[in-house]
């Protein structure tokens, strides 16, 4: 998968004005917050390097210290900007929320670089946010039509503009009131002068977790930023939960109904880490359930297994451990190309997928290989890893992908292509197969991906999670597809 930023696209299908679609699924975002702790900014800096693969934009940490609150938002990655001690100090307080971007609405510019922060009636609101918001275009346009005025093109911002405007006389009213009028997938962390507050959308679909250190409460999006810390894990946020988290402890406020959960099946899949556990479920043992479904719906005559580094590494080693293959680092995966590198030239840009990925030709010259990859997007960098495996001396090369064909577009926090660029929406297998070079291809199926969830098969009725881009199946409303005539979100450009 691709490292190499690009501008995310609204559900209005904008992308800044320009078509810099990538071979990938795009990370979303992290978040992380505590209330009360004597070192809040340095356990938040240490909790968003744990959540670094949500997102590689842009980095951000709001702190309060009792009277005033304090922000450092920087582009590029965590350790880049929150590693040094002279500004882990600045941001002085207790309490202090995180956030690591990929942009999901809005250029990766520094005026959209979260926690975004407002000054209200009642005090400070400074929020992270993870997903998308699939009505925001339309709420804005309201917002902007009644006289607000935005200064970012983040979804985010919404929010904050509509808990400006309630009329309700505490700050956590004013949050629920906009909780209400927004739709789509989100976890917030949020933090007032008194108060740090975490949220998850009535579907449950991005994922946030309560934790405890030294006795003060944690948000994040992962249990593996607790466990960097040495956190306690306490439990999921419900879907449509609110946690208030005080001096006084911790309250849980439902602010929407209580309905089935239905989290977004890409994390175990891609977007978690393989040591968290998500919705108690452990994504690594996930992902090789995975792999032994997939190698008993498409066994391949082949001498080794080998995953593209590093996502299809858990899948391919249930995929070998089914099978009975030997499992081969045949892919050495770059960690050090840097974000930034430079591919002025159509002829070196050709080359970038050998920067990231080198053939390991002592375990794959003169065998029949599979290759495990986590997901099949457009389809060009399974070309180049395919014609790089044949020129390292592979046999025969059967691709296998650990998800079922990307069919659709996500509008819910993951960068898609439109469904026109989507190799599986345009090609059938046949197609696909020829498209990528490959002896042979096979996805899995849809229920043999419910199968190494722990189900029997996929609740068609009742779905138990969000599969959209396998099944086109949305659970929220998309209300800004909607919508007609000029969709820029900004007039002002400026530098990234």
């Amino acid at each position: 998968m691709s490292d190499r930023p690009a501008p995310a696209r609204h559900p209005s299908g904008v992308v800044d004005g320009l078509d810099r679609d990538g071979d990938t699924l795009r990370e979303e975002c992290g978040v992380f917050g505590i209330f009360g702790h004597p070192d809040a900014s340095a356990v938040v800096a240490l909790g968003l390097h744990a959540l670094q693969h949500r997102g590689q934009e842009a980095a951000g940490i709001v702190s309060f210290d009792g009277e005033i609150f304090h922000s450092e938002r920087r582009p590029g990655l965590v350790g880049d900007s929150f590693s040094d001690r002279s500004t882990i100090e600045r941001l002085e307080g207790r309490s202090a929320i995180g956030h690591v971007r990929y942009s999901t609405t809005g250029g990766t510019i520094l005026r959209n670089v979260q926690p975004l922060f407002a000054e209200l009636a009642g005090g400070g609101l400074a929020v992270a946010h993870n997903g998308n918001l699939t009505n925001a275009l339309s709420i804005r346009r309201d917002l902007v039509r009644d006289g607000a005025i935005t200064q970012s093109t983040s979804d985010t911002e919404v929010i904050l503009h509509l808990a400006a405007r309630s009329r309700s006389p505490r700050i956590i009213e004013r949050f629920i009131d906009a909780l209400r009028q927004i739709e789509g997938a989100y976890a917030l962390v949020a933090l007032t002068n008194k108060k740090l507050i975490g949220a998850r959308d009535p579907m449950g679909i991005r994922p946030l977790v309560l934790g405890e250190l030294d006795g003060r409460y944690i948000l994040a999006s992962e249990t593996c930023a607790l466990d960097i810390i040495g956190a306690r894990f306490v439990r999921d946020i419900e879907n449509g939960e609110i946690v208030v988290i005080s001096e006084e402890g911790i309250e849980s406020i439902r602010f929407a109904e209580k309905r089935p959960m239905r989290p977004c099946i890409f994390e175990y899949i891609y977007f978690a880490r393989p040591d968290s556990v998500v919705n108690g479920k452990s994504v690594y043992a996930v992902r090789k359930n995975i792999g032994i479904e997939l190698a008993r719906e498409a066994a391949a005559p082949a001498d080794v297994v080998v995953p593209v580094p590093d996502s299809g590494v858990p899948a391919a080693l249930g995929f070998a451990q089914e099978t009975g293959l030997p499992f081969e680092m045949g892919i050495i995966r770059n960690h050090y190309v840097g974000r930034t590198f430079i591919q002025p030239t159509q002829s070196v840009r050709e080359l970038g997928v050998r920067m990231k990925h080198s053939a390991n030709r002592a375990a794959i010259e003169g065998k029949s290989i599979v290759l495990v990859d986590d997901s099949l997007v457009r389809g060009t960098t399974s070309v180049k890893i395919v014609r790089m495996m044949r020129e390292a001396g592979a046999k025969a090369v059967h691709f296998r992908i650990a998800s079922p064909p990307i069919t659709y577009p996500d509008f819910y926090g993951i960068d898609t292509p439109e469904r026109e660029k989507l190799l599986a929406a345009t090609h059938d297998l046949e197609g696909m197969r020829r498209y990528i070079g490959a002896d042979s291809l096979a996805f899995l199926s849809i229920d043999g991906l419910y199968r190494a969830m722990g189900e029997e098969r996929r609740d068609n009725d009742c779905p138990q999670y969000t599969d959209h881009c396998f099944t086109g199946d949305y659970p929220t409303g998309l209300t800004d597809l909607a919508i007609t005539g000029p969709k820029r979100l900004a007039m002002l450009a400026e530098a990234d």
